[in-house]
């Protein structure tokens, strides 16, 4: 079939890499004992302290209790505002003498915030704890790089784009600092989506090689990288980028739909009516798979003549 007709859906998909913020941008937390969670999509990457810890409990509560986790956080930031002299150190949870007591719960607060779709304020949370994390630049990147998709979550206009860029530039640089790479390429994950809605595509892709670099095995990395080569037009560096997404998580919707569109403008039609009815099947009854279904619809009729 005429491949104009192929296209038309694609012009709503054609800022697919700007519109994913709004869903996947809140930082996941890197918890592999636990099942993540639907509310914590992919995006920067940090450590939960291994002890047990007050900042590792409000953050378990944030899972089941938002709302909940948002007034222990609260309660937590008054008793830090106004210490007793009971509440020490390791009575507040503060880790070392450099971070200042109210950096883990705004932490914590701005993760309810956010669970709960309060963005805007979600962003204040993050920013105030990074402000007050002081010298401790893991911390700081972490908290920088939250507030930088809380910002990406309110919307994609340029404002927000430029606003979340100059946080998640400096959540990079920290991270960098620090010699922590995957928190650095979680970032780097980030700052192509703020750039990509910046028009920025040449940026969005250095931004999207360190995070190949530095998340070799994230499949979301690879995702978007094949979804952005798509639209700059280098479909041979898209194929073998989806390719490798799909090795990584071959049950991944997202993953198969990006892959048909791929196919199908690279003049390979049967792969990309295999890769939407993947979609179908391993995926019904979701957007992916609507998507899919809409696709399918446009190719020309199987023929069952021999």
């Amino acid at each position: 079939m005429p491949l104009a007709l192929i296209l038309l859906p694609l012009v709503a998909q054609a800022s697919a890499l700007g519109q994913g913020i709004a869903g996947l941008n809140l930082p996941q937390l890197d918890r592999p004992a636990k099942a993540p969670n639907p509310r914590r999509p992919k995006g920067v990457i940090f450590d939960i302290p291994t002890p047990p810890s007050r900042l590792k409990a409000c953050l378990d509560m944030v899972d089941g209790d938002p709302a909940e986790a948002a007034n222990t956080a609260r309660v937590w930031l008054e008793e830090a505002a106004h210490p007793t002299p009971a509440a020490g150190p390791s009575a507040s949870g503060t880790p070392t003498a450099s971070v200042s007591a109210t950096a883990q719960p705004q932490l914590c607060l701005g993760s309810a915030l956010a669970a709960q779709g309060q963005w805007a304020k979600a962003e204040a949370a993050f920013t105030a704890g990074r402000d007050a994390a002081a010298s401790d630049m893991v911390l700081r990147s972490q908290l920088a790089g939250m507030a930088g998709n809380a910002v990406l979550a309110q919307g994609i206009s340029e404002t927000h784009a430029r606003r979340a860029l100059g946080l998640l530039d400096t959540a990079q640089g920290d991270a960098l600092a620090a010699g922590k790479t995957t928190l650095a390429g979680g970032i780097a994950l980030d700052r192509s989506r703020a750039l990509v809605a910046l028009n920025q595509s040449t940026e969005a892709e250095k931004a999207l090689s360190s995070a190949r670099t530095y998340l070799p095995d994230e499949p979301q990395v690879w995702l978007l990288s094949a979804t952005l080569s798509r639209r700059m037009g280098n479909l041979p560096n898209a194929q073998v980028q989806i390719e490798t997404a799909a090795r990584l998580a071959p049950q991944d919707p997202e993953i198969g739909v990006e892959a048909g569109v791929i196919a199908i403008l690279s003049g390979h039609e049967d792969a990309a009516r295999k890769s939407w009815e993947s979609v179908l099947k391993a995926a019904p009854d979701t957007p992916f798979a609507d998507r899919a279904a809409a696709y399918l619809a446009q190719l020309s009729p199987v023929s069952t003549t021999r």
